[in-house]
């Protein structure tokens, strides 16, 4: 068995990189993974906000398929994840930070159940080792202990990292622990660790405030004319999440804030190899470092992550198997997806990937090998029903309302195309304009990525059991003819 270490940094635009030619933020650490791993420069989550782009991640799963569609939206207990497949694969599984996903009402212990009043839940099958969900108390604890004043709360003091030590931060903090940890383990270990930053509060710890300067950080993709804009893009710039600062110097300084949180997260990674070196277990790790999402960054006119546009979507996607070091240093172009490392990790541990998968493993990449199967384009959904972006009354279920407020984007290399639920669409030329800018209107060419559309969602339909058939006294598998069982099948 080799060790696993599975780390999001949330919000982390996949553009970000040095390694993938950022012109300003600088990621030595990413950087010095890249180089001892593969690297996947078109990767992308495929859902936002958080526990939507982790319930992805987790389970293999696209958003149609887990419904999982807004922080709250319980994941359904049916579906299989990273951390039972862990277990099935004989690791312990341990959670450092958090993982977002609601409880399934039906495992609650009854209506006074605390889980059932956040979203800030575990996904089942981890033991919890740092618990920074909701007031991050163990990190408040330690401010406290080293002097600092806390009575204001996890989200003033985030939103002041920037009046205290680099070593004082939350990433720091967390690392801290991680390698507390790590120095203790001696059987193979599987690891998640879930890092805050560069999620805002948009405030850099310690001398990263100040490591780029605002003038410097680059101006975001301006947004096209007002009444070209579809009516989701007019909502989300006039909803308070995600409206840009009133300034341009306003936004500059946000800009430089988040890469400032990206050069200190990085030097935790930093931390992080050199401790897997230092306890011998960097040539028996798998490391897989991702996002649950993107942010905007004041592209389009937006903030945050959410809407259709790839800012949102797009992540960073770095595998280390040092299994395969001829393939160490190398770039992936091909699309990828979150849903393929839930995939990825069953087979690494030698554990049967799950048939309700959407996503498949990067094993042969790592191997050096592409699949002339592959896929030819990437995924991704929103969902805006919890939005606060319209407030008329959908009385559930019978009124469907509700379902057409969700997005699905298709992105190929030349073109992307928008299919929203009221039956409107986008279609844009990103061989002309990858700003995404530029409209397709020529019906042929939308009516083949309208089709192609119809046809991801169609051979990605929900397969837990469709691959069964009971008949002649036992649960037979397509096709017909392979063997039939009469033992009992493990449909998790």
């Amino acid at each position: 068995m080799t060790n696993v270490l599975l780390i999001t940094l949330d919000q982390f635009r996949g553009d970000c990189l040095s390694a993938a030619g950022h012109r300003v933020v600088r990621t030595p650490g990413l950087d010095r993974l890249a180089t001892h791993g593969v690297s996947f420069r078109r990767h992308y989550s495929q859902a936002a906000p958080c526990s939507p782009g982790r319930a992805a991640l987790y389970t293999g799963t696209y958003q149609f398929n887990n419904r999982v569609v807004a922080n709250g939206t319980p994941l359904d207990r049916r579906f299989d994840n990273v951390a039972l497949a862990a277990r099935r694969g004989g690791y312990q599984p341990v959670l450092f930070g958090y993982s977002d996903q609601g409880i399934d009402p039906r495992n609650a212990s009854g209506a006074d159940d605390p889980r059932l009043s956040t979203y800030e839940g575990v996904l089942p099958g981890f033991d919890v080792a740092l618990d920074l969900a909701g007031d991050a108390a163990p990190w408040l604890h330690a401010l406290r202990s080293s002097g600092h004043d806390v009575a204001d709360g996890i989200w003033h003091l985030l939103a002041t990292e920037s009046t205290r030590p680099a070593e004082h931060g939350l990433s720091a903090f967390t690392t801290n622990r991680i390698i507390a940890w790590l120095s203790e383990q001696r059987a193979p270990w599987f690891a998640h660790a879930s890092y805050l930053r560069p999620h805002p509060p948009f405030s850099a710890a310690g001398p990263w405030a100040e490591a780029y300067d605002p003038d410097h950080c680059g101006g975001a993709i301006e947004p096209i004319e007002s009444h070209a804009l579809h009516p989701l893009h007019h909502g989300l710039r006039s909803h308070p999440f995600f409206a840009p600062p009133a300034t341009e110097g306003e936004l500059r300084h946000l800009r430089s804030q988040y890469f400032g949180m990206i050069g200190d997260v990085d030097a935790q990674m930093s931390r992080l190899w050199d401790a897997l070196v230092q306890f011998g277990a960097w040539d028996d790790t798998i490391v897989i470092i991702t996002s649950d999402h993107g942010e905007q960054l004041g592209d389009h006119g937006l903030m945050g992550k959410g809407g259709f546009f790839e800012s949102s979507y797009h992540v960073p996607a770095i595998v280390r198997d040092p299994r395969h070091p001829s393939q160490h240093g190398t770039v992936v172009s091909a699309f990828t997806e979150n849903v393929d490392l839930f995939p990825t990790i069953c087979d690494a541990i030698g554990v049967d990937v799950p048939a309700q998968c959407d996503g498949l493993p990067l094993t042969p990449f790592l191997r050096g090998e592409k699949p002339p199967w592959w896929r030819t384009a990437a995924h991704w959904e929103f969902d805006w029903r919890s939005a606060g972006i319209a407030d008329d009354a959908h009385p559930w279920p019978w009124d469907r309302r509700l379902e057409r407020r969700h997005v699905a984007v298709l992105r190929r290399d030349d073109a992307a195309y928008v299919q929203f639920g009221d039956g409107t669409w986008r279609c844009y030329d990103l061989a002309a304009d990858p700003t995404w800018r530029t409209e397709i209107t020529d019906p042929a060419i939308v009516l083949a990525l309208s089709q192609e559309m119809l046809t991801w969602r169609s051979t990605n339909a929900d397969r837990t059991m469709t691959g069964m058939l009971l008949e002649r006294g036992g649960i037979g598998r397509w096709p017909f003819i392979e063997p039939f069982c009469t033992v009992p099948v493990d449909i998790r």
